[in-house]
């Protein structure tokens, strides 16, 4: 990972820019995913009116069949329930856990709070095991509060 405070800034920029969310959320996307190496996917998801599930919003990487997530099924599902961080160094070591290709070895997922509720979060993939570190939750919690001050 590069330089924190750069890559926050830029997010902040993005973030205060003058375009629809949804461009905004692609750029967001885009901008981590050819920053970080070992961001292979990164997607929003949102809930879904008033259902209990999850709907995919703006993602950069390969396509995924899983544009919709019930609560509590998979990392992110979990997450909708949990409202908690969830880092998955090895998603071999996860029982509950779907599988958006073989190439994915890890994943990271931190929600998105409005107003306390928790409308959706940042979802990224890796290739790679054991990636993530604290600066990454850092990063990926700052872009969620950012996020959250345009959606």
């Amino acid at each position: 990972m590069g330089n924190l405070q750069n890559l926050k800034n830029r997010i902040t920029e993005i973030s205060e820019e003058n375009s629809t969310k949804e461009e905004k959320l692609q750029q967001i996307c885009d901008f981590l995913a050819s920053e970080i190496s070992y961001y292979d996917w990164v997607g929003f998801y949102f809930k879904n009116g008033d259902k209990d599930e999850l709907k995919l919003a703006q993602y950069n990487g390969e396509e995924t069949e899983h544009t919709i997530i019930p609560f509590g099924k998979g990392i992110c599902g979990q997450v909708a329930v949990s409202n908690q961080n969830f880092v998955v160094q090895d998603v071999k070591e996860q029982t509950n856990y779907i599988s958006c290709g073989w190439k994915v070895k890890s994943e990271i997922v931190i929600p998105i709070f409005v107003n306390n509720e928790n409308i959706g979060q940042i979802d990224i993939d890796s290739h790679t095991v054991n990636p993530f570190t604290a600066k990454d939750e850092e990063l990926l919690e700052f872009t969620c509060e950012k996020v959250a001050s345009f959606v």
